[in-house]
């Protein structure tokens, strides 16, 4: 009688519940490291376009230069029909990677797009900069860059010694210029892929 009073209450095998326990604590686990591995990623992301947007003049002017720069992506039809149009496109030459950033200048850090090819890297402020040319007149223009892979010498990576996570890329050329740029949306992965260019080239 004992027997069978125990198997209406106990109506559930001892050994299957622990393998039951079993699989939940892994989903469990494997939901909770996808959780952290996506929090760090918005971190990641987050944190990028604040450092972005804190090298701008005012968040205003950041704001209205973004939307202007959106704006022209749009009209032309991708970031593609951008490069091709601000820089002309070789033969063979491929975009790899286009990424908001600023380009560090003795003026000033100047909010622009790093356009990574197969070919070269370039970069074009997202907006027109006022100039006084020799006869006294004011020109706009975009201020540009262009440097064939070639010309590369060395791409170093660099952070501020006071805030590591305000990353710097410094691309210096056969002629020993070189040219500092920060504020990337995604640091990583514009510097990997410059890496990747200039490994194949």
């Amino acid at each position: 009688m004992k027997n069978k009073f125990a198997e209406q209450i106990i109506g559930i095998n001892p050994s299957s519940s622990t393998t039951s326990l079993a699989l939940t604590h892994g989903k469990a686990d494997r939901k909770k490291n996808i959780m952290n591995r996506h929090e760090k990623k918005v971190n990641s992301f987050v944190h990028g376009i604040r450092e972005h947007v804190r090298l701008g003049p005012k968040i205003s002017e950041t704001v209205k230069g973004k939307l202007s720069l959106g704006a022209r992506i749009l009209q032309l039809g991708g970031v593609k029909k951008v490069f091709k149009q601000l820089f002309g496109v070789g033969e063979g030459e491929k975009l790899l990677k286009a990424s908001q950033c600023y380009l560090s200048t003795t003026a000033g850090p100047i909010a622009g797009l790093l356009f990574i090819s197969n070919q070269r890297v370039s970069f074009c402020s997202e907006r027109s900069i006022k100039f006084s040319s020799p006869n006294g007149e004011l020109v706009r223009f975009h201020y540009k860059v262009s440097i064939p892979l070639r010309k590369v010498k060395r791409v170093d990576p660099s952070e501020n010694m006071k805030d590591p996570s305000q990353k710097y890329m410094e691309i210096v050329t056969v002629d020993n210029f070189d040219f500092w740029f920060m504020g990337f949306l995604n640091y990583q992965k514009s510097f990997n892929c410059l890496q990747q260019a200039l490994s194949q080239s």
